[in-house]
């Protein structure tokens, strides 16, 4: 039995787009603001957008040339070698999918209890955290079906991130202040400090372009993919730019920066500013509906990775049963809302840094090598799309991931490693057992 194939452009696209805006905007413009201490931070979603077109022109091309579920799983298993290398770093991605990526999903639960302590301030501490953990239950159930009904709840996410998007911009035009982006004298002044603080705000820039890799993961249910999944790729990354940047002008217009950085519900700030509270209730709640529609969208690409490997005999068999009737890895769906559902008891800056430095680690350093090998290795393999520019796109977002990674900080870089080194050595047991590839595989004698 195999997953259908049901997504098209639109859906693809909107799918991508629910899943880079979820919670994104709406909690990191005040982390960015305060990385640069002024609105020169707004730099940070310019670099950012480069460094994900880049990476993502990497998965549009490996995503046409292995149109299957898995996303960068796959890539590697195929770039590196089924038999040697591909299977020790195709297990580090499916390790971080497993164990790693719920933190990501769970900075949108986090975010989501944020936004509603706007509704009800007095929620305490232990409250809000119940109320992660219920948003990322809520999201299991009603992805918990059949992709098609699910791709019709990400298209009405998409619609709601783009009503918001026209609302904030609009009002950010009727009410622009340019006294708000007045900078210090030294704001652009070349220094350590300088590409530190832009470092920052670009990390927290990329963790939300991170999504346009989610139609990767379930392309084996994307319709013609070889052409969908790299146009759905490149077309929700700018739409995701022109909205961020669009919405931050807006927001930074109305409320001094000074004030925006230390904003837990930025947003419903800006419209209690200029409507009252009441209409900001009202918008509290669509961006809680926009939170919520991104922490499904993640959890239904993230779970078709373990999926994916299962089937191939490399993960445990329970992550490759499809429900017998709505045809779905059910198990994986649970297994990854459980996971993302525990990841709510920590805070959201170890989430985001965590999560991100492990992500830089575990994937998109090992897909962006994938394509280069791939290229050099497997010169037959059909190509349908190609990078533009070859390798120019490579080379930036190479430098990019690791200096982003760098600027993630020390301490999570040692996370990472130690969850990358913890990773090997399950890999080396588990390859020890079957064997497998490093280790000799013994014949039967004739």
């Amino acid at each position: 039995m195999q997953v259908e194939r049901q997504l098209g452009l639109v859906a693809a696209t909107a799918t991508n787009l629910v899943t880079m805006i979820g919670a994104g905007p709406f909690i990191t413009i005040p982390l960015l603001l305060a990385t640069m201490r002024g609105p020169q931070a707004m730099l940070g979603w310019i670099v950012g957008a480069i460094i994900a077109v880049c990476d993502g022109l990497v998965w549009a091309e490996l995503g046409a040339a292995f149109p299957q579920s898995g996303g960068g799983y796959a890539y590697v298993l195929e770039s590196f070698g089924p038999k040697s290398l591909g299977k020790l770093i195709s297990f580090m991605l499916l390790w971080q999918a497993v164990i790693i990526t719920p933190l990501l999903i769970a900075v949108g639960a986090v975010g989501f209890s944020g936004y509603a302590t706007y509704l009800y301030p007095s929620m305490t501490r232990v409250q809000s955290t119940a109320l992660a953990i219920g948003v990322c239950i809520a999201a299991t159930i009603l992805i918990y079906r059949r992709i098609g009904s699910v791709a019709r709840w990400n298209i009405g996410g998409a619609l709601l991130v783009i009503a918001v998007a026209l609302w904030t911009v609009g009002d950010g035009v009727l009410h622009f202040r340019p006294s708000h982006f007045a900078v210090l004298n030294s704001a652009f002044d070349v220094s350590s400090d300088f590409w530190t603080g832009l470092g920052g705000a670009t990390l927290y820039a990329l963790f939300d372009y991170i999504g346009y890799q989610t139609i990767a993961y379930v392309g084996g249910e994307v319709l013609e993919p070889q052409t969908t999944v790299p146009r759905a790729i490149i077309i929700s990354i700018l739409a995701a730019c022109a909205l961020y940047m669009t919405m931050s002008l807006s927001i930074v217009a109305v409320v001094p920066w000074q004030q925006a950085m230390h904003s837990n519900y930025l947003v419903s700030d800006f419209i209690a500013q200029l409507h009252g509270q009441r209409v900001a209730q009202l918008g509290t709640i669509v961006i809680l509906a926009i939170m919520f529609s991104g922490v499904c969208s993640a959890m239904l690409g993230v779970s078709r990775i373990p999926y994916a490997a299962a089937r191939h005999g490399d993960f445990f068999g329970a992550f490759a049963r499809l429900h017998p009737t709505g045809r779905f890895p059910h198990f994986a769906v649970l297994f990854i809302g459980v996971a993302s559902a525990v990841s709510c008891l920590f805070t959201l800056d170890e989430l985001i840094r965590a999560g991100t430095a492990i992500f830089v680690l575990a994937q998109s350093l090992p897909v962006v090598f994938a394509v280069a090998v791939l290229r050099a290795r497997r010169p037959d393999v059909q190509r349908p799309f190609q990078m533009w520019l070859h390798p120019v796109p490579w080379v930036i977002a190479l430098a990019g991931w690791i200096y982003i990674l760098i600027c993630s900080g020390l301490t999570y870089i040692l996370v990472g490693l130690a969850v990358t080194l913890l990773g090997v050595a399950a890999y080396l047991w588990r390859a020890r057992r079957k064997p497998e590839w490093p280790w000799p595989v013994l014949t039967a004698e004739p």
